[in-house]
């Protein structure tokens, strides 16, 4: 019983958010831990999460566990004890009597992609070389990658088997050591016991979920799923909901399933379209058309029926796409980049966060209801998109996904449910520049573009939307008034720029109808560059003659207030990619680092050419301080849109010589 205190008061001493309840794990340096166990001669005893039923939970779960409960350390439950082997099936592992059928679902999942694996597992720990008892695991948690550290101990039986998550590979443990890595995180064991295949995914790579119902689903759903499948995405589902238990045609029903694979077969009455998946369990497989003991398959070729059909009772079985969408309710697909449905081929993504919340009398101002609802006080951002081929007469339409996710609000992740949750959409006037929050009176005299159909009670909502390039504001909300959370808001697109209205806006714009170069010096000088922290830039004259004859197309050597505002949207943009691989936080990007920010701005430079672009734009150390990388962003954008303006077939271009000398020396 001591333990059990010690354990509860030991996270209640962990930092709080003002919504209530421990928001962080305790902060362990694992490898300050481990080089302190080897050094004492001691295995590691984690004490923020015991070897104790205080770690398995309080609640059903404690009458699931067989008598005579033991913790046990792998190399005492196996004589050749292995972490990960790349010897071993994909696919080995299976459900204990945690009730988490999603975890494992999603984890199958994970392990069709060794690389993003390897993120959440670090591959290279064992039970033999400098052992000591302590492991490792990474997740994405609340828009950060997190460690977190646990101890090998292990719930087992009187005969030494593992109680909770465990290999077919009997010396194999990194799954059981992952799901109580998990377990930490969420709280405890029981705290695994319910949840949905999506938040797992999101835990495990960052990635952005997409909700289908099959039995709703587009005439385009083979079609996605073929996309899906050979792109960087996992897929998991789940049968219609209600009590766990096998239905009579082996389907389990309130369960989760990994997606593993696809295929259209061709038989003798023409083709089939077949998905393949997994059962968590590692046994108990559907019975009907194209399961392993079908008739169905004396319809394909031999070869064919060999390539595809194994018969043994793993969990993996294939089915019908028809019966898919029959007997199971959801499906989840977690996208690692954007674009999944554009399906947009070579192309870049931008991606932008936000961090938020919503408090009750201030900013939880719940949906739009009637004209006099409290729906303007919800936290407002602005998003401005616009297309990658901007100067073209008719612009295409922009690819943005939009991703609202909320943190637990309780250390224990099924103590407080997740609140339902969406956003709103509105289109804002073209010239909109003000910095300030909408009043209510916005909001009665526009309607929205893009509103939830349904508030849903999960940790994430994501919505792929087709935009015409403009200025946006997105506005999400509780589905109830008052309600309290804490949220991440994520961006992804080609090219925009994202901010929280009322929080980091320092740009002034000045009242004169036109600005010079040195007005324009004299703007950008005082205003706070947030993101750039004490590292604050300069702008020199020369610089700013520079981005002055770039924006200024009718050679007055001036620019207007709209072309200055349009300037400070690519001024945020070139703030934000800067910021971020200015690691040093010097405020000056060498070319290692130059050319990384280019590219993430979807430029693409050689070596030479980038080493040519520092001796032009940089330093004597040949290092480039952010006034002259906007310099060089904005010409190399200038020249980009020329080129693709000038072609005729993307290939080169014909410039007769004033031309040349005006795009040459002009800018």
């Amino acid at each position: 019983m001591s333990l059990c205190l010690s354990f509860r008061g030991r996270w209640k001493m962990g930092q709080k958010n003002s919504l209530g309840g421990s928001s962080q794990l305790p902060k362990q340096d694992y490898k300050a831990l481990r080089e302190r166990c080897l050094m004492e001669g001691r295995l590691f005893e984690d004490d923020s999460f015991p070897a104790s039923l205080c770690s398995v939970g309080s609640g059903p779960l404690l009458r699931k566990l067989p008598p005579g409960l033991q913790w046990r350390r792998p190399p005492e439950l196996h004589s050749n004890p292995q972490f990960y082997s790349a010897d071993t099936k994909r696919l080995d592992l299976c459900q204990g009597v945690v009730g988490d059928c999603w975890f494992l679902a999603a984890l199958q999942a994970l392990t069709l992609h060794q690389d993003i694996l390897s993120r959440v597992v670090p591959l290279n720990q064992n039970f033999t070389e400098n052992y000591a008892g302590i492991f490792q695991f990474w997740f994405w948690h609340f828009g950060k990658w997190v460690p977190v550290v646990i101890d090998d101990r292990l719930p087992v039986n009187t005969a030494g088997q593992l109680v909770f998550v465990s290999s077919t590979y009997k010396n194999v443990f990194w799954g059981a050591l992952l799901e109580k890595a998990y377990a930490k995180l969420s709280g405890s064991y029981e705290d695994l016991q319910r949840g949905q295949v999506s938040e797992a995914l999101v835990d495990f790579t960052g990635g952005v979920t997409m909700t289908i119902k099959p039995a709703e689903a587009p005439g385009n759903l083979w079609d996605i799923l073929t996309w899906a499948t050979y792109s960087r995405t996992l897929i998991g589902c789940q049968t219609h909901s209600g009590k766990e238990r096998v239905l009579e045609n082996g389907l389990v029903g309130g369960h989760a399933y990994t997606l593993t694979g696809i295929r259209k077969v061709t038989c003798r009455h023409g083709p089939e379209y077949l998905v393949k998946l997994r059962n968590p369990w590692g046994k108990v497989e559907w019975k009907g058309d194209w399961s392993d003991s079908s008739g169905m398959w004396e319809l394909l070729s031999p070869k064919e029926k060999i390539l595809l059909l194994r018969k043994s009772n793993d969990g993996e079985f294939w089915m019908t796409l028809k019966d898919f969408k029959t007997h199971f309710m959801l499906l989840v697909i977690c996208k690692l980049t954007p674009g999944l449905l554009s399906q947009d081929v070579g192309q870049k993504w931008t991606y932008t966060m936000r961090e938020g919340r919503w408090e009750k009398g201030i900013t939880a101002g719940g949906p739009m209801k009637s004209p006099r609802d409290t729906f303007w006080k919800n936290p407002q951002f602005l998003l401005s998109v616009w297309s990658l081929q901007e100067g073209r007469r008719f612009p295409m339409p922009c690819s943005v996904l939009v991703s609202l996710l909320q943190r637990p609000r309780h250390r224990h992740r099924n103590w407080k449910p997740h609140l339902a949750i969406g956003f709103y959409l509105f289109r804002l006037s073209k010239h909109y520049g003000d910095q300030r929050r909408l009043p209510s009176e916005f909001f009665w005299k526009n309607a929205p573009i893009r509103w939830p159909e349904a508030f849903l009670t999960e940790k994430e909502v994501s919505q792929e939307l087709q935009l015409e390039p403009g200025t946006y504001l997105v506005v999400p909300c509780t589905s109830k008034a008052g309600q309290e959370a804490e949220f991440v808001l994520r961006v992804f697109s080609r090219k925009h720029i994202f901010h929280e209205i009322g929080c980091n806006s320092s740009a002034v714009f000045s009242k004169c109808p036109e600005i010079n170069a040195v007005q324009l010096q004299k703007v950008l000088n005082h205003m706070t560059w947030s993101s750039l922290g004490s590292a604050q830039p300069f702008f020199s004259l020369d610089a700013c003659q520079g981005i002055l004859a770039l924006l200024d197309l009718n050679a007055s050597g001036t620019v207007s207030i709209q072309e200055f505002r349009d300037l400070w949207k690519q001024l945020m943009l070139c703030q934000e990619v800067f910021h971020k691989h200015d690691s040093s936080h010097s405020g000056y990007l060498n070319r290692t680092q130059l050319q990384a920010a280019m590219r993430d701005a979807g430029i693409m430079l050689s070596n030479d050419v980038c080493q040519l672009m520092l001796i032009r734009y940089g330093g004597p150390n040949l290092q480039m301080d952010f006034g002259s990388f906007v310099h060089l962003m904005l010409r190399a954008e200038y020249m980009e849109d020329a080129f693709q303006n000038l072609t005729q077939d993307g290939k080169g271009i014909y410039l007769q010589k004033p031309e040349w000398l005006m795009m040459t020396l002009y800018s």
